[in-house]
């Protein structure tokens, strides 16, 4: 494996606690949405579910790059990404994300997509509002699960450390 995982492991929970604000952000928009009959504020919750999955991808690109030593490319990349995330790499790592956390990150990736290749004119505003819902529980999961991934990270950190020493 290559990089410091120490150093790994405090940008990761950096970009986490950056997501939470993020989530804040697409729930007080919506709150607004609702509270002013004004789809408009919808618009700015779409950026923040946009800005949501960026950053997981963030946090995803930066563990491919220095603990798996690859990072997917071609048309199929965010998938393949995601995919990586949620697969053991042997005798590198564990799964990054379990399986329902990948189930719930599907659905912030497809509508990155739709946000990035769609004026927002066509984004559906049911739509948008149930993603924003959805959108603390994946939060959760994610953060949930990359807590684990730290955990193991800093447990590589503490047997190279030990293995230094001893």
């Amino acid at each position: 494996m290559s990089g410091d995982t120490v150093a790994l492991a405090g940008r990761i929970q950096t970009e986490v606690g950056e997501l939470m604000w993020v989530v804040e952000r697409a729930e007080r928009l919506l709150a607004k949405a609702q509270e002013r009959h004004d789809d408009d504020y919808l618009d700015g919750g779409a950026l923040n579910l946009h800005g949501f999955y960026a950053g997981v991808e963030r946090i995803f690109i930066d563990i491919a790059r220095e603990v798996d030593g690859a990072i997917p490319a071609g048309p199929e990349w965010h998938r393949d990404l995601l995919m990586q995330m949620s697969a053991e790499v042997a005798s590198t790592r564990p799964p990054v994300i379990e399986r329902q956390t990948h189930l719930c990150l599907e659905e912030y990736r497809g509508f990155r997509r739709v946000v990035r290749n769609v004026d927002t004119f066509s984004l559906r505003p049911a739509r948008l509002q149930e993603l924003v819902v959805e959108l603390r529980p994946c939060y959760v999961a994610v953060t949930r699960d990359i807590t684990a991934f730290c955990d193991f990270l800093a447990g590589l950190a503490s047997d190279a450390e030990e293995s230094l020493n001893g």
